[in-house]
């Protein structure tokens, strides 16, 4: 044997890894309670923080939800207009009467014989005659101009029948042909065709309305989020540094999600200021108007239930601006990936 393989011959062998049967140890799991506390102290922990920092900056925060404010008063305020206007015209739209003027010199038997004879008739549901001195009466108690209607020699007034057409019947156009052709009547007055124009209208204003909440709910979406995007960047050195040492997507995004929700939240509490102020200096004029058209119309305002969808909407999208500003951002990667 050679020295070289006798000197190999007396190293000792390698050490060989020992393999160990036994399984590793679990890791060690934070209890759910801990975890629980921990996610709830960093979400209340970013809730105020993202507050303060709205305070330290007071003028360009008070410039953005002046902004918000106004946006989303707009829509408010031609959601109550509407609503008013169809509460207005409720009792037009839903009324199907047919007003029948007699001739001036049509006397009250004859006028009760043609009541009669309508009523017989199928398409008829009713028929209320009212003769002139009843409508005297009333237009007296409902004009105000008592005095002046003393001085009047003789009722102008001439008799009127309030027809109300059989629900069953749905077209009135053969009523309608018959009572034009009855010698006792002087005018048919019959408003469906002003009713389906209001309707229309109505339907029209209803889809305003959406069209403009829609358009200054994405202009509020976007006005939160490029001012998040704004403070994003003045704050990325802040953010790579928290990213280096490890902070999650969610950590980073938390903060701005809250600073959106505040932007939202502000805003929309200026918008119900905004109406209300605007309620309180229309208030008394209003009220004079329909007064002096003699009209109990009570006019609607904010609701406790538009008031708080107008909150969690506004909220929703200062949320999702945030979060949209926030997305695109660390969509860019962390630093030194």
């Amino acid at each position: 044997m050679s020295a070289q393989a006798e000197r190999n011959a007396r190293k000792p062998a390698p050490p060989t890894a020992k393999k160990d049967a036994s399984p590793r140890p679990p890791r060690s799991r934070v209890p759910l309670l801990a975890r629980i506390g921990g996610w709830r102290d960093q979400h209340f922990y970013s809730f105020f923080s993202s507050l303060g920092r709205l305070a330290a900056r007071p003028w360009a925060s008070a410039l953005t939800v002046l902004v918000l404010g106004f946006a989303l008063a707009l829509p408010l305020l031609f959601l109550l207009v509407f609503q008013n206007a169809r509460d207005l015209s409720g009792g037009m739209r839903a009324a199907r009467e047919v007003t029948v003027f007699l001739k001036p010199g049509l006397d009250l038997p004859a006028s009760e014989a043609l009541a009669q004879r309508l009523r017989a008739r199928t398409d008829v549901a009713d028929v209320l005659l009212r003769t002139p001195e009843q409508g005297l009466a009333e237009f007296r108690q409902l004009s105000g101009y008592a005095e002046a209607l003393d001085a009047l020699s003789e009722n102008p007034l001439p008799g009127v029948l309030v027809i109300t057409p059989a629900p069953a019947h749905a077209g009135e156009s053969a009523l309608l042909a018959d009572l034009r052709a009855e010698p006792g009547i002087d005018l048919v007055q019959y408003d469906a065709e002003w009713r389906r124009k209001l309707s229309g209208v109505l339907e029209f204003g209803a889809r305003v309305v959406a069209v403009v909440a829609s358009l200054l709910a994405l202009a509020t979406l976007l006005v939160i989020g490029n001012t998040v995007r704004m403070d994003i960047q003045s704050r990325s050195e802040e953010i790579s540094v928290m990213q280096l040492i490890g902070a999650g997507d969610g950590f980073v995004r938390r903060p701005f999600l809250y600073a959106g929700f505040w932007y939202g939240l502000l805003g929309s509490l200026l918008a119900l200021a905004l109406v209300l102020a605007v309620e309180l200096a229309l208030s008394a004029p209003l009220a004079r108007l329909l007064e002096g058209f003699g009209n109990r119309f009570a006019p609607r305002g904010v609701d406790l239930g538009i008031a708080l969808a107008l909150l969690g909407a506004s909220a929703l999208l200062g949320w999702l601006g945030a979060w949209i500003a926030t997305a695109r951002h660390l969509a860019a990667g962390r630093p030194g990936a």
